[in-house]
């Protein structure tokens, strides 16, 4: 495909649609509108049964939100394209690991002490070395996440260590 793209007279703009960026790009898209498409299915649930928000709102804030990301993420890539790696770097195997450790904590401790040390590990692991913003994110982020599916949503978290102290 290089020859095609350096010779006189090819049309560079289709290289575009070729390259892994929008390739992948594409894919999120697509079927993230797909399930889009599915939440204007769900049922209405009426007013006295509801809890926070209606069960269809939240997917389809948060397929937006990975579509809106998509291609911001995608036109940055055109701008500045991505790095073919010949390998995955240590820090993914340690996200990956930090991830299923987060299962086994959330599931058998505690959900809010899970996330606060997935927060913790993965920001350590990706190049946060200083103490006190290790321990902001582990603690700001939790929260934020706890009062958004507290509050907001109507959602409780599952018993924990943690969780039981709030819920008494």
């Amino acid at each position: 495909m290089n020859n095609v793209q350096n010779q006189k007279g090819t049309n560079k703009n289709l290289s575009l649609f070729f390259k892994s960026s929008f390739i992948v790009s594409f894919i999120i898209i697509l079927i993230s509108s797909l399930l889009l498409y599915f939440t204007f299915n769900f049922e209405i649930v009426p007013p006295i049964l509801n809890r926070g928000i209606q069960p269809a709102t939240f997917p389809k804030a948060l397929l937006i939100i990975i579509i809106s990301l998509t291609i911001l993420i995608y036109l940055i890539s055109i701008r500045k394209p991505w790095q073919i790696e010949s390998k995955l770097t240590s820090t993914f195997y340690v996200t990956l690991i930090s991830f299923i450790f987060f299962i086994i904590v959330s599931k058998f401790l505690d959900f809010f002490l899970g996330i606060t040390t997935l927060s913790i590990l993965v920001s350590y692991f990706w190049g946060e070395k200083r103490i006190i913003y290790l321990l902001l994110v582990g603690i700001i982020f939790p929260l934020i996440v706890f009062v958004f599916f507290e509050t907001i949503l109507g959602l409780r978290f599952p018993a924990g260590i943690i969780t039981n102290l709030y819920y008494g």
